[in-house]
């Protein structure tokens, strides 16, 4: 048979093996991230302890330079001054080799260097631990920053104690949840008016999919609106329907737009019970529900679990208030010190 006929290839095995080759690249563009981020910290180390440390500080800025002109003629561009002290900044920040390995395989060099410019070390950790965990390109990352998310979950928690706790858990269980929900969500981008039905919030969501989407946070794949779903021959549908990768199970949404009521509890743990009869898979977790409203009474939330486990209740805010919002978050993080006694 000539070897110049192009003959038709099977569509499942090239599939397989497109996957195959798609993993491996995966993975190998992972392994070289990870290798490149410790690199940079260990280089930063090795500076910060044998040629800046004690009184050599001023002659070791010398050094630094003479350095980066060697490696530059050696290794090209990625090692001038300013990006070898990157690293030394690195290095000085996070000293621990325990620290910076975990997470290297999830932060790319690029996203290093925007988080060194937080010079609040909590928040900076926050945006660390976050932005690895749910693998942020350096725009979601930069969209976080500037849309105040490490204010609003502080804020919304009314402390910051155990907040540490809660980002470092994902590293030792392995569970996404406790970083997968957030409040309040600010869903300004709608242009919806301060008072609106909840027909409108939903067709809005739907003409806005992708900043929702972004503004949920990584992981969130739309699946459907208006999920039908029948019990004892009754018709109940389900507002929004996401799946989410990374905890491999559903998230039902229900949109509010008032407070929060007790019989919303009720709502939703009967769509999660439904979810979970008829459409979890296998190798899928158990469903969770996001009931987004106005308002919600801390005791009542409290209360009902709804701060924590498989249903939560968040906050939506669709004015155009990031400058109030701010100012308000300012605020409370002041009387969080002034009642700590800082």
């Amino acid at each position: 048979m000539s070897q110049g006929i192009d003959l038709p290839v099977d569509d499942a095995l090239l599939s397989e093996v497109t996957g195959l080759i798609e993993r491996a690249r995966t993975r190998a563009a992972v392994a070289v991230n990870s290798e490149l981020v410790m690199l940079y910290w260990s280089i930063g180390k090795r500076i910060r302890e044998d040629v800046l440390g004690g009184e050599r500080a001023g002659y070791g800025q010398v050094v630094v330079q003479r350095l980066a002109n060697a490696l530059t003629r050696r290794y090209g561009a990625g090692y001038g001054k300013s990006n070898l002290l990157r690293m030394v900044q690195f290095a000085d920040l996070y000293q621990h080799e325990s620290i910076v390995a975990p997470v290297a395989r999830q932060l790319t060099w690029t996203n290093v260097t925007i988080l060194l410019t937080i010079p609040d070390q909590q928040k900076r950790d926050f945006y660390l631990l976050s932005a690895a965990h749910e693998r942020w390109s350096k725009r979601t990352l930069r969209s976080r920053i500037n849309g105040k998310l490490y204010e609003r979950t502080i804020a919304a928690r009314g402390s910051v104690v155990g907040l540490q706790d809660e980002l470092a858990a994902p590293r030792e269980t392995g569970s996404a949840r406790g970083l997968a929900f957030r409040d309040p969500y600010v869903l300004d981008f709608l242009g919806l008016p301060p008072q609106q039905c909840e027909a409108d919030l939903e067709r809005a969501i739907l003409n806005e999919m992708q900043q929702f989407l972004l503004e949920l946070g990584s992981g969130f794949a739309f699946v459907a609106r208006q999920k039908r779903i029948i019990v004892d021959g009754e018709d109940f549908y389900l507002d929004l329907l996401f799946y989410h990768y990374r905890m491999r199970c559903f998230v039902a949404v229900e949109l509010k737009t008032r407070k929060l009521e007790p019989g919303d509890y009720g709502q939703m743990t009967l769509y999660l019970r439904w979810l979970d009869a008829h459409e979890r898979g296998p190798g899928d977790e158990a469903p969770v529900g996001l009931i987004l409203c106005t308002d919600k009474g801390p005791q009542q939330a409290a209360l009902l679990g709804l701060d924590e486990g498989e249903i939560r209740a968040a906050r939506y805010i669709t004015e155009p208030i990031r400058e109030e919002l701010s100012r308000r978050l300012t605020a409370t993080v002041q009387e969080l010190r002034e009642a700590s006694g800082r």
